[in-house]
Formats: structure tokens, sequence, C-alpha cells
């Protein structure tokens, strides 16, 4: 009774027995509701990160994806280098073989060239005769 006397005067007792002038459960709902305030900006700052850390997985990914592209195109190029190299290689022995080809196709010209000069030598040596 002497309770509901002080809590209509706006006295109360706290869980120790402290006189108060406010309502301790009134207390403890302004404390929670200022520790859910403050868990709640945690939480709000723990999102942030945690978007932050999911935009840099991302452009990790992204990265590394860009990263394994270049690493392809490099490798087709050393491997489109490596086959004109090739082709360059075989052009040029056909070239060497159309050279040696050339050179032989020009002995057996200049020796049909003096067989040739011979035999019309002797067909004009023939006529000259008769």
């Amino acid at each position: 009774m002497d309770k509901d006397i002080l809590g209509e005067a706006g006295l109360h007792f706290d869980e120790l027995n402290k006189l108060r002038v406010l309502d301790p459960e009134v207390i403890q709902t302004i404390e929670l509701k200022e520790e859910c305030k403050g868990f709640m900006d945690k939480i709000g700052q723990f999102q942030k990160t945690v978007g932050l850390l999911e935009l840099v997985d991302q452009l990790a990914k992204e990265a590394e994806n860009e990263k394994m592209k270049a690493f392809g195109a490099q490798n087709l190029l050393k491997s489109i280098a490596k086959q004109r190299e090739a082709q360059q290689q075989q052009l040029q022995a056909l070239i060497t073989e159309k050279k040696i080809q050339l050179e032989r196709y020009r002995i057996e010209y200049e020796a049909l060239c003096k067989v040739e000069a011979e035999q019309n030598e002797f067909i004009g040596q023939f006529i000259f005769q008769k």
C-alpha cells in the first residue's frame, strides 16, 4: 500500500530498493529502447560492411574473369605467332625449293639451246652439202 501511495506521488523503488523518481519499468524500457537503437545501428553498419564486402567480392570475380580472358587472348596471340612462324618457315622452304627448280630449268634450257644451236648448225651444213 505504501508503494501505491508513493507511486501516485511519482516515487518508486527499484530492484535495489532505492527510491527513484521514475518508474523502474519505464527506465528499463528506455534503456532497452536505447540498447535496441544501438543494436540496430550496429546491424545497419554491419549490413553496409557486408554490402561492401559483397561488392568487393563481385569486383574480384569480375577482375579474375577479365584476367582469365587476358590470359586466353595472350595464349591465342602466342599460338598465332607460332603458326605464322611455322608458315613463314614453310614458305621459305618452298621458295628455296622453287629457286633450286628454277636453276635446274635454267641449266636445262641452256643445254637445250646448245642442242638446238648444234642441230641448226648440222641442218645448215647438211643443206649446204646438197
